[in-house]
């Protein structure tokens, strides 16, 4: 049965600031609810079956991140192509980029499940995880990527909705992951003490139920995006666009995630505790970054459909707009995040070294997320012209070649963990630079 539907706007007309706004609403909600039943795992486990369990789940977000990072490239490379061919009104070329797009989720997604079964272990080692940590990572991180298709998959599909301003979409998916995830969180650890592989199971679980019904509403919707299972496979010429748009994004975040793994490695060095602490606070801290990246897929979006339509100007206006929108947010945020850092905390672990290292961590990242909130919305905004090199390379000297060098170079003149959390602010301040001026002075804005 089809879905006839009015959720499905295009940004070409209208109020900027107001389109804007309504459309990340829908993000921002569903990536705080992605992210809360991600940290629901760290809460339960913390609390349920201890400190060396949360260390475990909670260092696993870098390795994660790691493997899954091409497939979320990809993701952003086909909505930027449909947003573009949704602007253009070209309905053939939608068909295409849709059903390209999910074929290159099911592969990539096999391959995935496959790639991070087989190196969980070998990476664990390499990354110095203590022997305490190293079992539960291991059982965690084998069961989470045994369900990552269906990950892949939901996040190809939120793509297209997204690139068709239907976020509410997305976010409605979401919610259901999220209860279902916390209900089989405390069923699963609490009830059945499965511990850490409770968590990864009812992670799992929830991922296929989002991507089931992302992918059963693209089946059911009449709109020029509408899917067809027999029509999903490769088309050559979209194959090559996506992977044009996508794979210096995929590149940027595994090249990202790389370096956040050696960071993670650092962590590891000052034992059990840090690693909980650190891995609490970075649940705490998906919170203020899964907005900010809310913003510049928005931003993302509504580029894509202006620059498809050859609307320059609200293009450039746009900018202003999502600037204003991510330094609002990230300095509300930061102030709430450091005035309650004790009892937000304590949700994970009632041990006060843990509590301390996570107090340690927020004093060096909440006051300074409105410099990410620049980097990341200017690389949005140039990203949705179908332009994805040059942010690719600004963040990936500075969030990354820069993070290599200071862990290498001058962490060690630190001597404590401190070293390693100022490395944070310094390297998005580096890539806010960077940012401006080549937005400033770039020619992103010409075909």
């Amino acid at each position: 049965m089809s879905v006839k539907t009015n959720e499905n706007k295009l940004m070409t007309e209208g109020s900027i600031a107001r389109q804007i706004f309504f459309f990340s609403v829908p993000l921002i909600l569903g990536n705080l609810l992605q992210q809360l039943y991600n940290t629901a795992d760290s809460i339960i486990v913390g609390n349920y079956v201890g400190s060396n369990a949360l260390a475990a789940v909670g260092s696993s977000t870098s390795l994660i991140c790691l493997l899954i990072a091409f497939s979320q490239g990809a993701s952003v490379g086909a909505g930027v192509i449909v947003s573009q061919y949704l602007g253009a009104n070209n309905k053939k070329e939608v068909q295409n980029a849709v059903h390209t797009a999910l074929a290159i989720a099911f592969f990539l997604g096999l391959i995935l499940t496959a790639g991070g079964m087989l190196l969980t272990k070998p990476i664990l080692l390499q990354m110095h995880t203590p022997k305490e940590v190293l079992g539960d990572s291991v059982t965690y991180l084998r069961l989470y990527f045994g369900g990552v298709v269906f990950n892949v998959i939901y996040n190809m599909a939120a793509g297209i909705l997204n690139a068709a301003g239907n976020s509410k979409r997305s976010l409605l998916y979401l919610g259901c992951a999220s209860i279902i995830n916390i209900f089989l969180d405390l069923l699963l650890i609490r009830g059945f003490h499965m511990g850490v592989a409770g968590a990864a199971i009812a992670t799992d679980i929830s991922q296929l139920i989002s991507g089931v019904l992302a992918i059963l509403y693209l089946i059911r919707v009449q709109s020029d995006y509408q899917v067809s299972l027999k029509k999903i496979r490769l088309h050559k010429h979209m194959v090559k666009r996506i992977i044009q748009v996508g794979l210096p994004t995929g590149i940027q975040n595994m090249v990202i995630s790389f370096s956040n793994v050696l960071v993670q490695s650092s962590v590891n060095g000052y034992g059990a505790s840090a690693m909980a602490g650190f891995g609490a606070y970075m649940k705490i801290d998906g919170f203020n970054i899964m907005p900010v990246m809310s913003f510049s897929m928005a931003a993302t979006t509504f580029v894509g459909q202006n620059y498809g339509a050859g609307k320059i100007q609200r293009v450039k206006k746009g900018i202003w707009v999502t600037l204003a929108m991510e330094i609002l947010y990230t300095l509300t945020t930061g102030f709430l995040l450091m005035t309650f850092s004790d009892p937000l905390l304590k949700m994970f672990s009632s041990d006060p070294s843990v509590v301390n290292f996570g107090k340690l961590a927020m004093k060096y990242f909440c006051p300074f997320y409105f410099l990410l909130g620049i980097l990341h919305g200017l690389a949005g905004t140039v990203r949705g012209t179908g332009k994805t090199i040059p942010p690719m390379v600004i963040l990936l000297i500075s969030l990354c070649l820069f993070r290599i060098l200071w862990v290498q170079l001058i962490l060690p003149c630190f001597g404590s963990i401190e070293g390693v959390f100022i490395l944070y602010p310094v390297s998005w301040a580096f890539g806010m630079v960077l940012m401006i001026l080549y937005t400033w002075k770039g020619h992103w804005l010409k075909g």
